[in-house]
């Protein structure tokens, strides 16, 4: 098995996050999920689990950060083609995400957007074309 990723994030309303992630495509893994933390499933190896604040403090002494008042982590994720990064941001947009936090960037062979969660974490979605990348 290839090395999988979680992304583990404290969230202020674990239902909301939930319905967010679900709506930017995400599925939920119901084995690793309870009643203060969900696990989201965004591909064969890459989970998000969403932790509650209580569930989170379980895990660290550190105060927990408030990723709408403070940089903590930018996450990127890869998309298929340059529509599907706009798909993921509008549906984030939709679910009561902020879209474009940071600038788009269009570099011809590489097309990013960004937005945050409804906690504010920031995400960015990636579509990178390989065979179009400038040589030297």
């Amino acid at each position: 098995m290839g090395k999988q990723i979680f992304v583990n994030l404290p969230v202020n309303d674990l239902p909301k996050a939930k319905a967010f992630y679900e709506a930017i495509g995400a599925t939920i893994n119901p084995r690793f999920s309870d009643d203060t933390a969900a696990c989201m499933v965004l591909s064969e190896t890459i989970f998000v689990m969403l932790l509650t604040r209580d569930k989170w403090a379980l895990f660290t002494k550190k105060p927990i950060a408030d990723a709408r008042h403070a940089s903590e982590v930018m996450l990127a994720v890869s998309a298929e083609e340059r529509k599907a990064v706009d798909a993921i941001v509008d549906a984030a947009g939709a679910n009561g995400g902020k879209v474009d936090v940071n600038p788009p960037q269009d570099h011809g062979f590489m097309y990013g957007r960004s937005f945050e969660d409804v906690d504010g974490h920031i995400w960015e979605a990636v579509f990178m074309d390989m065979s179009q990348m400038p040589q030297g």
